[in-house]
């Protein structure tokens, strides 16, 4: 996932009104416009009905079967001037036989990238089915194996997996442009809108919410939970799974990035033995990273190139201590470790280079000697699985068809991002929307919205293998919310041995499941 592929993680949702037939694909346009008259109206590109194909299915979770309904189609988002621009595509599972739907939480999923489509969590997290993978080895090529997910989260919440425009089905519609999605608050706009039509059409508003995503979708979340707040859609939880919630932590001639991910690399040197383990434990060895990380790494590091040689020496060697790199190659660095090259270097020796998602996946270049990896191992092991098996699952399970293109990743969705953000606060009164900033700050917004609603909790998931969205730079964000005291037992972290996509290990996917439905009962507990 590019910023992501590759915290409120990744979308869910309810099935639609019952009058579409078991398993058939119906159509329900909507209320059509008068027939255009000006030659430029008529150049519009008519408006394409809404499609969803329901059908039936059985889950077994703890030894309890479960019924349930899955949705596949799209739905119309409106603009300000209340004429579709937008058409979401999404896949919803919904528990059978609820006869209060205000009694189910209900949870929207999606990915981040920007530009990527939601069937990374879809296949892999806590659908009701996901895809085996030979994970941390490259899986390979197809036929690929589809199985019930015995973690999913379905016994917890109804779940609404939701495609951003310009990725999957989604897509813009009439006059509308993907320049009017491409873009932080563009893109955070039009889910809010999803979210709220989606709601209405099923029923929902009274159902308790949240919002779980993943990467960039941890971004989306943060704006996005407080963009609803002030429209009054209030969400009780957001789920936050390998986050980047302020990208100004990685502007030129910023050390702090560096400082950032010196606990991430200290978790890949003891998983690799680079590092002693005599002695220590896991636990420990991290805290003890992260202390030297924020005082005398930090404090060596604001010297810049006036550091005395003496101090040099001794940080490269406390460095290497903790990244198992060696002492020359991290005083040639500047004492300042990139994730690429320390992908590169850690196993050079080997002829081995490491995952920038996840740091588990091994691979090779042709050129041992080279300045950074060729490729993602993590990325390109996986992808084809992925990819393969929910395309088949569309198929053959949804029974969803469209002429469109599936988009895993969107067309140069990501190329053109703006990512400039009206962040709350920020010069436009306490609270209220403020001067653009032209990288995105999110941590403010969710800060905003806890503020508003002392209720909402949050819930951040972290890979200690994540070379993405490295787990010591989120809790930096979550930290400098300036919460007031009693709202910072809202916030919650949990920590797996696994990397951005924390359900590659099907280890961490058990311990994640575990550590969301209580999180969803103590969340639920307390409203």
């Amino acid at each position: 996932m590019s910023r992501l592929q590759s915290v409120c993680l990744l979308a869910l949702a309810a099935a639609l009104p019952l009058l579409t037939p078991r398993a058939a694909l119906a159509q329900r346009p909507r209320n059509s416009e008068p027939a255009a008259n000006s030659a430029a109206e008529e150049k519009t590109p008519p408006i394409p009905t809404e499609t969803t194909s329901v059908t039936d299915h059985d889950l077994t979770l703890d030894g309890k079967t479960i019924h349930y309904k899955a949705t596949a189609g799209t739905l119309l988002i409106d603009n300000e001037e209340e004429k579709p621009y937008g058409i979401v595509f999404y896949v919803a599972y919904t528990l059978a036989g609820v006869s209060d739907p205000a009694s189910r939480p209900v949870t929207f999923l999606y990915n981040g990238g920007p530009g990527s489509a939601s069937l990374w969590l879809h296949m892999g997290s806590v659908s009701p089915v996901r895809v085996i993978t030979a994970s941390p080895d490259a899986t390979g090529a197809g036929p690929y194996k589809l199985v019930p997910n015995q973690y999913s989260l379905l016994d917890k919440t109804d779940l609404v997996f939701v495609d951003a425009v310009g990725t999957g089905f989604s897509r813009p519609v009439g006059k509308a442009a993907i320049k009017d999605f491409t873009g932080t608050d563009q893109d955070v706009r039009a889910f809010a809108r999803f979210i709220q039509r989606y709601i209405t059409l099923n029923h929902r508003w009274n159902s308790p919410k949240f919002l779980m995503g993943e990467s960039y979708g941890t971004t989306r979340s943060a704006a996005l939970a407080d963009a609803l707040e002030n429209d009054g859609t209030s969400c009780n939880g957001v789920i936050l799974v390998s986050s980047i919630l302020n990208y100004y932590a990685h502007a030129p001639g910023m050390d702090f990035v560096y400082i950032g991910y010196l606990p991430s690399y200290a978790a890949i040197a003891w998983h690799y033995e680079k590092v002693p383990h005599k002695g220590r434990d896991e636990k420990t060895f991290l805290d003890e990273a992260r202390a030297f990380a924020r005082g005398p790494y930090s404090e060596a590091l604001e010297q810049g190139q006036n550091l005395p040689q003496a101090q040099v020496d001794a940080m490269a060697a406390k460095l290497a201590g903790f990244t198992g790199l060696s002492v020359q190659f991290i005083k040639e660095a500047n004492l300042r470790i990139s994730p690429t090259r320390f992908r590169k270097e850690l196993m050079r020796d080997q002829r081995i280079i490491l995952g920038r998602y996840d740091a588990r996946f091994e691979g090779t270049d042709a050129d041992a000697a080279g300045e950074n990896p060729g490729y993602d191992p993590s990325s390109t092991g996986i992808t084809g699985a992925f990819v393969s098996a929910f395309q088949d699952y569309l198929d053959r399970e949804l029974k969803y068809t469209s002429k469109e293109t599936y988009y895993p990743r969107g067309p140069n969705v990501n190329r053109d991002w703006d990512e400039s953000h009206h962040a709350p606060g920020m010069g436009g009164g306490p609270g209220g929307p403020g001067r653009a900033m032209r990288e995105a700050y999110v941590a403010g917004d969710l800060a905003d919205a806890m503020r508003k609603n002392p209720h909402l909790k949050v819930f951040s998931a972290n890979g200690l293998f994540d070379l993405a969205t490295p787990f010591f730079i989120t809790e930096y964000d979550l930290s400098h919310m300036e919460l007031d005291a009693k709202l910072r037992g809202n916030v919650e972290f949990g920590y797996y041995h696994s990397g951005h996509m924390i359900y590659l290990n099907v280890d961490a996917l058990k311990q994640l499941k575990s550590d969301l439905a209580g999180f969803y009962s103590r969340t639920l507990a307390s409203d």
